[in-house]
Parts: C-alpha cells; sequence; structure tokens
C-alpha cells in the first residue's frame, strides 16, 4: 500500500538495506529491536526525536508479566533494583487486590519510571548491534512482494530510502508508519484533561503509591525512589485544552481535595496535560508492515497497563519475524500477531476504560453501580482473581487449535530446571523444549532453533515453550515421534 509521497523539494539519496527497520526508540519499539538483533537479524531503529532518553515519561508502573518478560532476556532484577514495589492496590476505596498472591516470581507492581526502562532496553539494543537513526522522521512508506521502501528525512533535511523486508511503527499515537499504510485509529477521549507533573515533596507518602478521589477530584502520588515523585491528577470541574498553561498551584489544589494533603509540593521539573483517548486499530498488519505499542492501540491509563501491552505487543512479534527473515517460519505465523495480539488491545481496553468511568462515577446511580461492583470482586475469589490476572497480564492466553493439550496457549511460570530456572532458559532467544527426564537435543534443521532442558521435580508434562514464554504444545506421555511432529509443525 503506497504512503503519501516525499516532499519534492529534497529527491532521495541512495538506498541503504537493512533487514526489519523499525520506527520509534519507545520501550516498545526498543525490545523488539533487541530481540530481533539477538537473533541474528539486522535492524535499523529509526528515530524522530534527537538521541536522549527522555526523563519526562508518563508510565510508571511495570507489571508482573512484564517483568517475567524482561527476566527472560536477563534485564529484570537490574529493572526491580531501581525502583519500590507494591504487593496491593486499592481501587475505589473498597476493592483491594492482593499482587502477593500471583503465581510469579515478581508478585508485585513496580514503581518505576519509564525511562528506567528505556535505559536498559537501550543499552542492551546498543551491545546486540541495533543500529540507531536519530532525527530521522518517516515522510512515505512503500511496499511490494518483497520488501518496504521507507523515505525518512534528516535532520539537515536529506531524505534517505531505506529498504527492508518487514517494517514496525512502534512510533506512538501519532504514527507515521500508521498514517502511511492508511489505518484508520477509530476512537474517543474518554478524559478530557488531565495533568502530570514530576516534583518533590516535603513530607513522605506512606506507600510508593498513594491514590484517591473525593468530589470531583481525582490524584495520584508514585514515587521515583530518587527524590522525585510523579502526580498525575483530573479536576471535573476544570477540563481544559492541554496546551492551556499549567502552574504547580493547581497541581496541588487538586491534590490537597483528592488526598487530604499536598505533602508539601515544591520544585516541579516538569508540568503537562493531556487527554485520554481509547483507539485501536483495525488490524496490526498490512503486508509488510506491523504496528505495536501506542500505534496500535491507546487507552486511560488506570491499571497501568499501556507501556506494558506494549512490551508485551514486542516481545510476541519479535520472534516472528525473525523466523520470517531467516526462513524457518511455518506458514501464517506472522499472522498470529493479529489473532493473538488484537484481541488483548481490545480487552485492555474495556478494561482501564472501565476502571476510568467507575472512578469518575458522580451521580448517585453510577456510584451505586461503582460499589456492588467493588463488592462482588472483593467478595468473590474467582472475580478477584481474574482482575488480578488481567490487571498484571499473567492471565492472558492465546488461541489454541482444536484438540490440543489445555497448557497449549498459556503463559508459562517460571520453574526449577536441571540446570536454572526456565526464565533463564529462554535467554537463548530460541524456543524451548522442556522434558521429564534428560534427552539429546535434536539433530538436523531444528539445532539452532531449540535449547533443550528437563524438570528439577518429578514432573511428567513435557512443553515446548515459545521465546515469548508461551507454550506452543504440550503433552502428558510424548513419544519421541510425537515431539519430532511438534518441532517440525512449529520449527519449521
Amino acid at each position: 500500500m503506497n504512503g503519501s509521497p516525499a516532499p519534492e523539494t529534497t529527491a532521495p539519496e541512495a538506498t541503504t538495506l537493512s533487514s526489519v527497520i523499525v520506527v520509534g526508540s519507545g520501550p516498545t519499539g526498543l525490545l523488539l529491536a533487541g530481540d530481533l538483533a539477538h537473533a541474528g537479524v539486522p535492524v535499523t531503529l529509526v528515530e524522530k526525536r534527537p538521541r536522549g532518553v527522555s526523563n519526562l515519561s508518563r508510565a510508571f508502573g511495570v507489571h508482573a508479566r512484564t517483568l517475567e518478560q524482561l527476566d527472560a532476556r536477563g534485564l529484570a532484577d537490574p529493572l526491580v533494583a531501581t525502583g519500590g514495589t507494591l504487593t496491593g492496590l486499592r481501587l475505589f476505596r473498597r476493592l483491594s487486590l492482593d499482587l502477593s498472591t500471583l503465581p510469579s516470581r515478581f508478585p508485585f507492581l513496580l514503581i518505576t519510571p519509564q525511562y528506567e526502562v528505556e535505559r536498559l532496553l537501550e543499552r542492551r539494543a546498543r551491545e546486540l548491534g541495533v543500529e540507531f537513526a536519530y532525527e530521522s522522521e518517516v515522510v512515505a512508506l512503500r511496499q511490494d512482494g518483497t520488501g518496504v521502501d521507507v523515505e525518512v528525512r534528516r535532520a539537515d533535511g536529506a531524505v534517505v530510502t531505506h529498504r527492508a523486508a518487514y517494517v514496525v511503527g512502534a512510533d506512538g499515537h501519532r504514527s507515521a508508519v500508521r498514517q502511511a499504510i492508511g489505518l484508520p485509529f477509530p476512537g474517543a477521549s474518554v478524559i478530557k484533561s488531565l495533568f502530570l507533573a514530576d516534583v518533590r515533596l516535603a513530607e513522605t507518602p506512606e506507600t510508593v503509591l498513594t491514590v484517591n478521589g473525593a468530589g470531583d477530584a481525582f490524584a495520584m502520588i508514585a514515587s521515583f525512589g530518587d527524590g522525585w515523585y510523579r502526580v498525575m491528577g483530573w479536576n471535573r470541574r476544570h477540563e481544559v485544552a492541554d496546551d492551556v498553561p499549567l502552574d504547580l498551584d493547581e497541581v496541588k489544589e487538586v491534590t490537597r481535595r483528592a488526598l487530604g494533603t499536598d505533602y508539601g509540593m515544591h520544585d516541579a521539573r516538569w508540568l503537562s496535560r493531556f487527554h485520554s483517548d481509547e483507539r485501536q486499530a483495525p488490524q496490526y498488519r498490512v503486508g509488510r508492515v506491523f504496528l505495536a505499542g501506542d500505534a496500535a492501540h491507546i487507552h486511560s491509563p488506570a491499571g497501568g497497563q499501556g507501556m506494558n501491552t506494549g512490551l508485551q505487543d514486542a516481545a510476541n512479534l519479535g520472534w516472528k519475524l525473525a523466523a520470517a527473515v531467516r526462513g524457518w517460519a511455518p506458514e501464517g505465523l506472522l499472522d498470529t500477531y493479529q489473532t493473538e495480539r488484537h484481541p488483548v488491545g481490545e480487552a485492555v481496553l474495556r478494561s482501564s476504560g472501565g476502571l476510568v468511568r467507575l472512578a469518575r462515577a458522580h451521580s448517585p446511580v453510577l456510584r451505586a453501580t461503582r460499589a456492588l461492583v467493588s463488592a462482588l470482586i472483593d467478595g468473590v475469589g474467582p472475580a478477584r482473581r481474574k482482575v488480578i490476572a488481567q490487571v498484571t497480564g499473567i492471565g492472558y492466553r492465546y488461541p489454541a487449535p482444536r484438540g490440543s493439550h489445555p497448557l497449549t496457549g498459556t503463559r508459562v511460570p517460571d520453574a526449577a530446571l536441571g540446570t536454572g530456572r526456565l526464565y533463564e532458559a529462554l535467554r537463548t532467544g530460541r524456543h524451548l523444549l522442556v522434558t521429564p527426564e534428560p534427552c539429546e537435543p535434536p539433530a538436523g534443521p531444528h539445532a539452532d532453533r531449540l535449547t533443550v532442558a528437563h524438570w528439577a521435580t518429578p514432573r511428567r508434562t513435557t512443553l515446548l515453550v515459545r521465546p515469548d514464554a508461551y507454550i506452543a504444545w504440550a503433552s502428558d506421555s510424548a513419544t519421541p515421534e510425537a515431539i519430532e511432529a511438534a518441532l517440525s509443525s512449529h520449527l519449521g
């Protein structure tokens, strides 16, 4: 599909080549580019901004499933060291979610600024050989049966054409890639006026995350662990455009109304307004072009699922693109990105939108509904566990063929293997075959696509685990022939 033509005033220079182009160097793009490079795929990461990770980002919460994905890359423990943890979340005063019960190595919400996530992911990407093209703006995109041409305007005004086998737009909610392939971004604003501020406090809150609403005001304060705090809030009686000036006095006043105190707020290093939309692209793939993260879906900040969902997109797509570039992807593998991730994005839109609508309830009927929903979730174990699993990301499962083992398509939890932990074994970036007893790695075409390990405890189930830590195939009584058939089906 053709995008808009490049400006006529500047002719494209000589074409440069790479196997995959990732547009956007936020967390989603950095994780994806690093995964591709780790798999031996040449990657160019195109970024409109100058080099340098911004410390003025919105996200600050990293959920358990994201930490598991980072653990499979050796990054979780360094990231946990940068922030504080919460083992419980309180919503609407009456509803408490106990994260300490999560069946995960990370039974908590990590509070750390997005720039710490970006710092670790950027360092990994550089070490793996990702080529960065900063101050480079996508101005046109064309694709054919063998590749994609991306025209990029550099800071000096020159337009350079990059050609790749595939392109991924991870370039945010105003995605130039999405616009170039002609995809709509339907949806609407759910909160017209939110504010963000990074401040210092004279008084320390009791927990790393403080949240409450009172009347027409809502405020949240999160500790970055370095003396700075992120404040987010809204005032229903003062919904204004994003470009209306914001000062610290307004932030303090709304915070006092919502929390009863402003904790001696001072020395704001950043103040900003924004509006919160709910939007999702109808397709995450058009030919050889894919969308991930905010380029594919945006939603309210309720539940802190935005950055986390984008990182899960990247983890799902990276190994599939690598398989396609290297020539062993089974037929239809790239199409599973849409069938697996689009429903998750849709579910996040529903859950985060529901939370923010309940939080903003002001009529007696809506407040009664909120109380009823809170009581139901708080008092019914399965409902509470389902909410926790969805918010933290550990509860999502992908479609499985009819007749598959019940574990197929589910997230694999960490477990002890004969040579270490399961998530440590996934750090090769390959599929992982886990068997009840030690066995020899299979010879032939699968050898360089597979890691083999065995359970450290008595288990009879054989698992084939995908690089994104979901179960591709399972059997409670696997024969060598069945294992070979599974490997041929999933590894080409």
